[in-house]
């Protein structure tokens, strides 16, 4: 249960504090798996943390490779460590993959064709489905992939989804969720869903958990080994919090997170932070997918 990092990435750092076996690539002589990360989230160095930390614990040793978009570059990481860790996505068709992991994006309101690397990650996409063998797509980067494999839209929500919301399993005995708890709780962060009537019509699609309140949370289609994690079991506890004060710092009318807070803080915003209900059922859905979806392809 390795993950492999830069020695100077700072989630190298942070992980070898929290114990967790971390290993510089460039000296580890075991097999690790190779996972492409097309990292589409403004907090990098946050998201390569938590991506980091959920793949460590798959008893596996995991080479996370990091990509951004080419046609794309983002102001809130700093140039330098896009230039140190990362690789643009375009080169990601030059290596082999285990596997590809999609993060999700802060462009889920815009319609497709206004994100400006729309056509760069179709291509990435089509590469994906030809010599990738199993993919994982998060939050807009599912709705993305559901759009392109599918045709399946995306639709505005009345109010963000925000919160930490009770989930329950549809199919206890599919791979990917096999040891989980009937019910569990997901952090939930988003202002848009994927039709959720195409996704039932759509053959090979299998709807694996849901919330009553926010919907689908995690999809499966077996037959293409393509994971679609609406979610985010991988946040850390002030994940949310710091969204929601980033949305009102933008001045947006904004609900606080629901289920989340336990108490207000002096400023009169919700603000103690909650324990952390989510942690198992994070290492359990990234640790299935490793071993039911990575694993199993490299050995068959």
């Amino acid at each position: 249960m390795t993950i492999l990092l830069a020695p100077d990435q700072p989630a190298h750092g942070i992980l070898a504090g929290e114990g967790i076996p971390v290993a510089d690539p460039a000296r580890f002589h075991g097999d690790a798996l190779r996972i492409a990360v097309l990292n589409l989230m403004p907090t990098k160095v946050a998201t390569e943390i938590q991506l980091s930390r959920v793949l460590a614990g798959t008893g596996h040793a995991v080479h996370p490779v990091w990509f951004h978009p080419a046609s794309h570059r983002g102001h809130h990481t700093d140039a330098a460590h896009l230039d140190r860790f990362y690789q643009p996505a375009d080169r990601l068709a030059d290596g082999r993959w285990d596997a590809l992991l999609v993060t999700g994006a802060p462009v889920e309101t815009l319609p497709w064709e206004a994100v400006d690397y729309w056509d760069e990650l179709r291509r990435l996409l089509d590469h994906a489905a030809q010599e990738i063998p199993a993919s994982l797509f998060i939050c807009w980067g599912a709705q993305a992939a559901l759009q392109h494999y599918h045709g399946i839209g995306k639709r505005a929500l009345p109010a963000k989804h925000s919160g930490v919301f009770r989930h329950h399993l549809h199919r206890p005995l599919a791979p990917l969720v096999l040891a989980h708890d009937d019910e569990f709780t997901v952090p939930v962060s988003r202002f848009t869903e994927s039709d959720p009537l195409a996704i039932a019509t759509t053959p090979n699609l299998r709807v694996l958990a849901s919330s009553p309140e926010t919907g689908h949370h995690l999809a499966w289609e077996a037959t293409r080994r393509r994971t679609y994690l609406f979610n985010h079991p991988e946040y850390d506890q002030d994940t949310l919090d710091r969204e929601y004060r980033r949305d009102l710092g933008r001045g947006l009318a904004i609900q606080a997170p629901r289920h989340y807070y336990t108490a207000p803080d002096e400023g009169g915003l919700p603000g103690q932070l909650p324990p952390v209900t989510w942690r198992a059922h994070a290492h359990l859905v990234y640790g299935n997918w490793v071993r039911s979806e990575i694993v199993h392809s490299v050995n068959t």
